[in-house]
């Protein structure tokens, strides 16, 4: 199997992207890993490693360009290679820290959409208290969307969650202001009754304090709240663990509990750390895409890919394929 990465994109790039892939190779024996970027950077920073190959790219697209511009004007950049290596069946699967948009906009154009699906979707699994985790559909792919859309992205994450999670029976959210029907924007409330209308255990309005307490196995909502959502758990997450840090340090006393209690706050950190799920895939395209944190260190991507790793293994994107055409068998026939 062959991962191809966009070493450019990302704060840390490019040695974050280039020890997280050393230790996805040392990891996994049945991966390679395709790094694509500036050869003389990539160089700096590793000497010849087994199963990994540098594709030189001459540019990059940075955070700040506009998205469709940069894919179309800067054909040799580093994200813009990746996903044509995916294409052309060189790799399986492409992971970048970049440019969000940019990733969108490369993915549709050179790897394109499945039937049935109008917008991909960003897509990360999020921690909850018992540990299952959910997954949160969509968290800025599209800041603009109309109910028809939050309704796919219903579907392909119940499909994801039955399929490949092996959830049974996955519970599907809508994310709004209030668990009451008729609560919320025009959006909301035509989306609700297009996911009620769907049938498939859907549990209603879900509030964002009730996330991680595990209210749905899938929750949807538009990418522009989607986003505040994901930055807020990433946010607070981080907050509390600075208070705890400050307060467990402040005396002799503090520190001898602390080191005594050690273990169990390294668990709890490595829960609710983002950097141990990976990134969030981009359901809807026709092959694997996974979209790392932009300020990903080694640790975050090699989880994603790890993540990119077990989509393609899954074969997810075949799945989504095969579903989709099933429910809308099913659909024309009724």
């Amino acid at each position: 199997m062959k991962l191809a990465i966009d070493v450019m994109g990302g704060d840390n790039a490019p040695k974050a992207q280039i020890a997280g892939a050393i230790a996805a190779v040392k990891t996994f024996e049945d991966l390679e890993v395709l790094l694509v970027g500036k050869e003389e950077m990539i160089r700096e920073h590793m000497s010849d490693q087994p199963r990994i190959t540098i594709i030189h790219a001459e540019e990059t697209i940075e955070g700040d360009d506009n998205p469709t511009r940069a894919v179309r004007r800067k054909k040799d950049a580093s994200l813009v290679v990746a996903m044509r290596l995916v294409r052309e069946g060189e790799a399986d699967a492409c992971v970048s820290a970049g440019n969000t948009g940019a990733l969108m906009t490369a993915g549709l154009l050179h790897i394109g959409r499945l039937d049935g699906i109008d917008r991909p979707a960003l897509a990360p699994m999020l921690p909850t208290v018992d540990g299952q985790g959910f997954l949160l559909l969509d968290v800025g792919a599209n800041v603009d969307a109309k109910a028809e859309h939050l309704a796919q992205y219903a579907r392909m994450g119940r499909v994801y969650m039955e399929k490949v999670q092996k959830r049974e029976a996955p519970s599907v959210g809508l994310l709004n202001v209030g668990s009451e029907t008729g609560k919320g924007n025009e959006l909301t409330k035509s989306a609700y009754e297009l996911l009620e209308g769907q049938s498939h255990n859907f549990a209603g309005n879900v509030e964002a304090r009730e996330l991680l307490e595990g209210a749905a196995d899938v929750v949807v909502a538009d990418g522009f709240s989607g986003n505040l959502v994901l930055k807020s758990i990433e946010g607070t997450a981080g907050a509390l663990f600075s208070i705890l840090k400050q307060e467990l340090t402040s005396s002799v006393k503090n520190k001898l509990a602390a080191g005594v209690l050690k273990p169990s706050f390294q668990t709890i950190r490595d829960q609710m750390n983002y950097a141990q799920y990976g990134g969030a895939g981009l359901f809807g395209l026709q092959a694997p895409v996974v979209k790392a944190h932009g300020s990903s260190d080694h640790t975050a991507v090699y989880h994603a890919l790890r993540q990119a790793r077990e989509m393609v293994l899954e074969d997810v994107c075949g799945v989504l394929k095969r579903e989709i055409e099933n429910d809308e068998l099913k659909e024309t026939d009724a």
